[in-house]
């Protein structure tokens, strides 16, 4: 995903200090900087890293006008005003987006520390992909409990018609039938079907955490934001304030559509009929975490809408194509480590060496590639068998749901016939 898409871009103004005039063009916002373009020219006048500012404030030119000042590294000063929608809308985000890159610092101060190792970098990548498998397989077990409780409720509704077949038939004996009364028998309790756990009827694991993050928030509206979290459910998504206060929880369900404007925003929607749709606007700088879970849960309501498009252009193979050549990759990588192969050697016997600029694999790395591939070895085939489980359960309810429909049928005929 490149690095250079733009968040967002804002129309305003900017102050040019050798000329003391205003200048109207825009600010755009990407993820490693801030840079403003003219209107008349398209020349970009300013551009600046994020990591370069030291402070972003809300001051008023003239006593009049609002502005953004942002104070860059060596106190050079930018001027930002008549900003739309609204100054509290860019300031927040850029804020945001700021604080986000101050707070990832640390780790990535202490990555460029070392040399950036090819391990390194595929034990990230590796690291990366167990943990969307883990958080697939939070999303199959729980699907896999509500077809348990999907079970658990055809059962009780077959026994109800057991019950409502031995009244019907009551009903249907003589008024001087002498054995009516061995009719009227307790109901047996319906044994729970094999392979399937007697658990009560909550779904497990309702409240389980996959993802928390900051956003920028705004409802209906584009001219108020604040700031917040988006918290991602087994269950559901829920959108708290700065405060921790919950704004709203979107029931798994009742989502109708998530749109992705690109790698950092997206919209949620839950429609009513006869009054305003419930819709929520998020930004964030770590929305690229929260989307492919999403697309997990959300596959058949998940839209993409412009930038986003990037997102499906990384994804041209399939899950299982990238898994099967990460996998090839790695043990390539871990056996040239392990066995020493010897370099190529030509015909002239000059030693031909691999023109890269990352050194080789180390033994620490390979030992923590190979505990990662183990786990994931294990996630996988946990997967597979809990998808099997589920194929037969999917079965069971085909088979009950037929069953039941057509001792309903029959049950109607003859409720029917009775009156």
């Amino acid at each position: 995903m490149s690095r250079d898409i733009c968040i967002h871009a804002w129309p305003c103004t900017y102050y040019l200090e050798p000329e003391r005039r205003w200048v109207a063009g825009q600010l755009s916002l990407t993820l490693p900087s801030l840079r403003f373009m003219t209107d008349s020219t398209g020349e970009i006048l300013v551009s600046f890293p994020l990591s370069s500012i030291v402070e972003i404030k809300k001051e008023t030119s003239h006593f009049i006008f609002s502005s953004i000042t942002i104070l860059e590294k060596g106190h050079t000063k930018h001027w930002f005003s008549s900003l739309r929608p609204s100054r509290n809308v860019v300031f927040s985000i850029i804020e945001h987006f700021w604080r986000e890159l101050l707070l990832s610092q640390p780790g990535a101060v202490a990555d460029v520390s070392g040399p950036r190792t090819r391990g390194k970098e595929l034990t990230g990548l590796m690291a990366g992909s167990q943990k969307r498998l883990e958080d697939t397989a939070r999303v199959l077990h729980h699907q896999g409990q509500q077809l348990d409780s999907v079970m658990r409720g055809l059962d009780k509704m077959e026994s109800d018609l057991e019950v409502a077949d031995r009244l019907l038939t009551e009903l249907e004996s003589p008024a001087w039938w002498p054995f009516s009364s061995k009719l009227w028998k307790t109901p047996p309790e319906t044994k729970p079907r094999e392979g399937v756990p007697v658990t009560s009827c909550e779904p497990f694991g309702k409240e389980r955490i996959l993802i928390k993050i900051p956003a920028i928030i705004s409802h209906r509206t584009e001219s108020h934001v604040k700031p917040g979290r988006l918290t991602v459910l087994v269950s559901g998504l829920e959108i708290h304030d700065s405060s921790s206060l919950l704004m709203h929880r979107f029931e798994r369900e009742d989502v109708d559509d998530i749109k992705v404007y690109s790698p950092y925003e997206i919209s949620i929607r839950q429609r009513f009929i006869g009054k305003p749709d419930m819709a929520y606007r998020l930004i964030s700088a770590k929305m690229p975490e929260v989307i492919p879970i999403l697309e997990v849960q959300f596959s058949k309501k998940m839209e993409l809408l412009e930038d986003a498009l990037v997102l499906r252009s990384t994804r041209t193979s399939s899950p299982a194509e990238k898994s099967c050549s990460l996998w090839h990759a790695a043990s390539g990588l871990m056996g040239r480590t392990l066995h020493h192969e010897p370099p190529i050697v030509d015909q002239e016997g000059t030693a031909l060496h691999l023109q890269t600029s990352l050194p080789a694999l180390s033994e620490a790395d390979t030992q923590e590639l190979t505990q990662i591939l183990r786990r994931m070895k294990g996630l996988a085939l946990e997967a597979e068998s809990e998808l099997e489980r589920q194929d037969e359960a999917l079965d069971g309810v085909a088979a009950a749901v037929d069953r039941a429909t057509l001792t309903i049928d029959k049950h109607n005929r003859r409720m029917k016939r009775l009156t």
